[in-house]
């Protein structure tokens, strides 16, 4: 069942999503050569309790972390560790979900370390683009998939693999909500949307195929083939105007 949600609900996830935006814009002052993924989560954990927020991530399914950093050829859901050091020409991945006063905002950015080659920008920059393809469907009478539709359709002009074992998601009281929400797929399917609905939409993308397998931290999401992947992730709400973006700091908030 997908959750409505009321103004006042979307205006604390609102809330929620500054917040958390705000912080991701400080953390390229964080992610710096020589720096381990456990001190910038580290970081993260110090600036979610200074600002209010509260880890949706630490605690779930055992997890132990308040973020997710995912390195390279790493897709999603890396786990921080002291072992992890930030190199030149990394591609960083991070993606936290927390909330305030008991509604939740979900994001993931990329972040270069040093050059970069320019396959990779346009890795990330497509991921990026597929993101605000997919949210310029999020109107109400439309359909669950034309979102879905309308990012592998950007994603497909480029030829970057798509993963099909992982989705976005409903968001709201609970990080994950009804309903699933595929990076790919057949236009005009499934619930139609409404006003109030809220959604955590994110592409995962490769350089290569899309073939990717767990690590033995259980965790760990990376590619068979080694190629480098982007994620990105939003928060959006379905309003009467339109997506609103609950997750972008001194930005557009409307795609």
């Amino acid at each position: 069942m997908i959750i409505i949600k009321n103004k006042a609900s979307i205006e604390k996830m609102h809330n929620a999503g500054k917040i958390l935006s705000g912080i991701f814009e400080q953390l390229p002052s964080v992610i710096l050569v020589g720096t381990s993924t456990s001190a910038i989560d580290s970081w993260i954990e110090k600036e979610l309790l200074k600002n209010g927020l509260v880890s949706k991530m630490k605690g779930y399914m055992g997890y132990k972390h308040v973020s997710c950093i995912s390195l390279n050829d790493e897709v999603v859901h890396g786990v921080p560790a002291d072992s992890k050091i930030i190199k030149k020409g990394d591609l960083v991945k991070i993606d936290v979900c927390a909330s305030l006063k008991g509604y939740c905002a979900d994001m993931a950015r990329c972040f270069f370390v040093g050059e970069t080659s320019q396959e990779i920008k346009k890795l990330v920059e497509v991921a990026q683009n597929a993101l605000n393809a997919g949210i310029s469907k999020a109107y109400a009478g439309n359909r669950l998939t034309d979102i879905s539709a309308a990012i592998q359709a950007e994603i497909d002009k480029h030829g970057f693999g798509i993963l099909k074992d992982f989705a976005g998601h409903g968001i709201g009281k609970s990080m994950h909500e009804d309903p699933e929400i595929l990076n790919y797929g057949e236009a005009g399917k499934g619930p139609i949307l409404q006003v109030g609905m809220a959604f955590a939409i994110e592409p995962m993308i490769t350089l290569g195929n899309d073939d990717v397998y767990i690590t033995q931290d259980g965790w760990t999401v990376k590619t068979k083939d080694k190629s480098f992947a982007a994620h990105v992730e939003d928060t959006i709400a379905i309003t009467n105007e339109g997506p609103i973006v609950l997750t972008r700091y001194n930005q557009k908030e409307q795609v």
